[in-house]
């Protein structure tokens, strides 16, 4: 079969292969179409930054599960983690019988999350459910109702979680009337800054944006929780300013408001810390309660809150928690995660990775005028596709036709930002430098069909 590992993309079909059509036809016929897809193809198995088809082709994954493969597919050591304990037991709530693997990883997580006070970690099950319980555990705590977030932010798909999320289509369309008590402030977009409005005078814009949110939106003594992303994902890869987060801890500790970091893609090493709340912290800024999710278990589901402990012991017994929630094999499979990325340093793999890929991106960017911005923090990267530079229009269907391109020549790629104008990228923190140059090759090839510029 070969060291799919190591291997490069290499197609050998068009898309979707015959066998990939059969089941896609059975998904059409059997699956919801609101369960979108993007790459017509259907996956057989993978390694490391790299999976074969069902027809034989081997496909490049920059999209890594949307930010959950981290770690890559098929790590072996994590295989036997899981094989383990699936011989052991599959299943007992928490809520019933204790098993160790919850408690040690609440533990590792506490050690882990910044913040120079004592956390406590309870688990869930997506990211969010990790939000539905932040908000719960701040609103208890605060006892207050109101909550604010931001333009651009992605919280979840549930309802409360779909209310806090910015983007309407395909999200939120239909789907309401949505709980009350929600509040958007202006998220610091410098790239889409007021016209009038320099670079270096935008963030004293923002700021004084978010002072005038609270005496025109909401009052701030009525307010529970901020929650920001320190690095907006869908919203299109957009990080937050350091001097931005400042203003956000000053107001939150002026008003009694809890600042809830929402990590749940941009954790576990992916911007090159552990948590992206690390560079927070060098700034000596805590937020009270982290979520965090996506490649905590490697693939399998699981979630986490992490808070102050006094803010969420405000809870009674009982009123945070679930039936599958911190599952023994999920927590099994998180602390052997945990474990690999702090021995094998992922968080500067993401680093080199970045410095690898931004490098080129920014060479992309001097040579097509479609690349309007190139942005990211450690290897969570995006950029920003327009039709004009100067007016700065979405590059909406060229996007599209890009991951296409990319697509039929074994790359997996995803658009990013409520314009749908941005190619982001999640590539699995274990991805090498030649599958990463052949990777940026094949965005070359596609911008270059797309833009008709050779």
């Amino acid at each position: 079969m070969g060291n799919l590992r190591l291997a490069l993309p290499k197609m050998v079909t068009e898309l979707p292969g015959p066998k990939s059509k059969e089941i896609l036809d059975m998904r059409e016929e059997n699956v919801p179409g609101g369960v979108s897809y993007g790459t017509p193809t259907v996956i057989n198995r993978g390694e490391g930054a790299m999976f074969e088809d069902i027809d034989g082709n081997i496909f490049l994954d920059f999209a890594g599960g949307i930010g959950v493969l981290n770690i890559g597919y098929s790590n072996p050591e994590v295989i036997e983690v899981v094989k383990e304990q699936t011989e052991k037991f599959f299943h007992t709530s928490i809520n019933v019988v204790q098993y160790e693997q919850y408690i040690k990883l609440a533990k590792k997580l506490n050690e882990l999350v910044p913040g120079d006070y004592k956390k406590k970690t309870m688990f869930v099950n997506s990211g969010a459910e990790a939000v539905e319980n932040a908000i719960k555990i701040a609103k208890k705590f605060t006892k207050r109702s109101e909550l604010v977030t931001f333009t651009g932010a992605f919280h979840g798909r549930t309802a409360l979680t779909l209310a806090l999320t910015s983007k309407v289509k395909p999200y939120k369309f239909g789907f309401g009337p949505f709980p009350s008590g929600i509040h958007r402030a202006e998220f610091p977009y410098t790239y889409r800054r007021p016209k009038w409005i320099s670079e270096e005078d935008s963030m004293e814009y923002f700021k004084e944006k978010l002072h005038n949110f609270f005496l025109e939106e909401v009052t701030p003594e009525e307010v529970a929780a901020i929650i920001i992303e320190p690095v907006q994902g869908e919203g299109g890869f957009l990080p937050v300013p350091l001097e931005y987060v400042k203003e956000l801890r000053k107001i939150c500790d002026e008003h009694g408001i809890l600042l809830i970091c929402d990590e749940v893609q941009s954790g576990y090493c992916r911007t090159g810390k552990m948590f992206a709340c690390e560079y927070w912290a060098e700034e000596g800024i805590y937020p009270d309660i982290v979520t965090s999710a996506k490649s905590i278990a490697g693939g399998l589901p699981l979630s986490a809150v992490t808070a102050k402990a006094e803010i969420i012991e405000a809870s009674q017994a009982g009123g945070i928690g679930g039936t599958y929630s911190g599952n023994p094999i999920a927590t099994a499979a998180a602390l052997k995660v945990i474990e690999i990325m702090e021995r094998d340093n992922y968080a500067e793999k993401a680093q080199n990775i970045s410095k690898f890929v931004m490098t080129r991106l920014f060479e992309m960017q001097e040579k097509y005028d479609i690349i309007g911005d190139v942005r990211g923090l450690g290897a969570m990267m995006a950029m920003e596709l327009v039709t004009d530079k100067v007016t700065k229009e979405p590059a909406k269907e060229e996007t599209k036709l890009i991951i296409k391109e990319c697509n039929k020549r074994g790359l997996i790629v995803l658009d990013a930002g409520i314009r749908g104008n941005n190619l982001r990228f999640l590539m699995p923190l274990c991805t090498t430098d030649e599958q990463l140059k052949a990777g940026l090759d094949i965005i070359e090839e596609a911008l270059k069909v797309v833009t008709k510029v050779n």
